[in-house]
């Protein structure tokens, strides 16, 4: 039932000569799969499926793949049911193979301490607020929204935490490091010189613009324009990459999950739990680097 099921799919709904050629591929290696197991593919039921999807992630192909070929399946059995071949669709319950979830940009702490030395570097009121936005990023792991938008009132007493208000106008409380708090003094002792309007000097990072504070494209072209001086790949520098870079490096120094995903204002403890993940990618890229049995042995000469 291959052919008379391609040359519907070609005829009815206008597949391309690509399209029908992977499909061919997709099914006949089912095939293949299947008769191992002792059947065909007209009779193959939903464990046969799931056995097969199986294979194909183990076999380490990416859940993107194995997911075209999920809909290929699919596509012959409802067509199989459809032509009153087969009483039931094998696939209807089945669900598709899960994405990964991308890893994110990372960097390292000695880039952090590059970033915040060329900040140091730079003179004048510009440079004391460009030292100040990155020690807090860094500090307190805030969302870019939630920092441009911080008003003085956010500063507790003796500025040693900050109350933020976040996602689903939730709040938080997010202690603020030494080296922050000294940022945060030299700043403060000249943003008020700057902008006498009272609606403007409301705002810890004031602006002449329309909303009165630093905006978040602002923010990133000052990050971007910083990381050169540091010595880094301006394209792997955005606000988002230092709230991971604050969150990662937490969990590498054994901080616990539960607290950080209180600082960074996740919902759910399973967002926060990719930060594991880095630090095993990391630790297992330590091994394949150092490790004395990891690295290929050389070809005696």
């Amino acid at each position: 039932m291959l052919d008379p099921f391609l040359e519907m799919m070609a005829a009815e709904r206008g597949a391309s000569a690509h399209t029908l050629d992977a499909y061919r591929r997709d099914l006949v290696d089912f095939g293949a799969f299947v008769r191992l197991r002792g059947r065909e593919r007209t009779n193959a039921d939903a464990d046969d499926i799931r056995a097969y999807l199986a294979s194909l992630a183990a076999d380490g192909m990416r859940a993107s793949t194995s997911a075209r070929r999920l809909s290929a399946l699919r596509q012959y059995y409802r067509f199989l049911f459809l032509e009153g071949r087969r009483t039931d669709d094998p696939t209807l319950h089945i669900d598709a193979p899960k994405k990964a979830r991308p890893l994110p940009k990372l960097l390292s702490e000695e880039e952090i301490e590059a970033l915040i030395a060329a900040a140091r570097a730079r003179e004048g009121d510009e440079g004391l607020r460009l030292t100040a936005l990155l020690e807090l990023f860094y500090a307190t792991g805030l969302r870019v929204t939630e920092l441009i938008s911080l008003p003085l009132s956010a500063l507790g007493p003796g500025r040693d935490w900050i109350r933020v208000r976040g996602k689903g106008n939730k709040e938080r409380v997010v202690p603020i490091g030494g080296a922050a708090r000294r940022a945060l003094e030299d700043w403060l002792g000249v943003r008020a010189t700057l902008v006498s309007d009272p609606a403007r000097n409301r705002w810890l990072f004031p602006s002449r613009g329309r909303l009165g504070h630093l905006t978040r494209q602002r923010v990133t072209q000052l990050l971007k324009a910083l990381a050169p001086e540091a010595g880094i790949d301006h394209a792997r520098i955005s606000p988002h990459v230092l709230r991971h870079a604050f969150a990662s490096h937490l969990v590498a120094h054994g901080a616990d999950l539960r607290a950080v995903q209180a600082m960074l204002g996740h919902a759910d403890i399973a967002t926060t739990q990719i930060y594991t993940h880095l630090q095993s990618e990391h630790l297992q890229s330590v091994v394949r680097e150092h490790h004395p049995l990891a690295r290929p042995k050389r070809r005696e000469e």
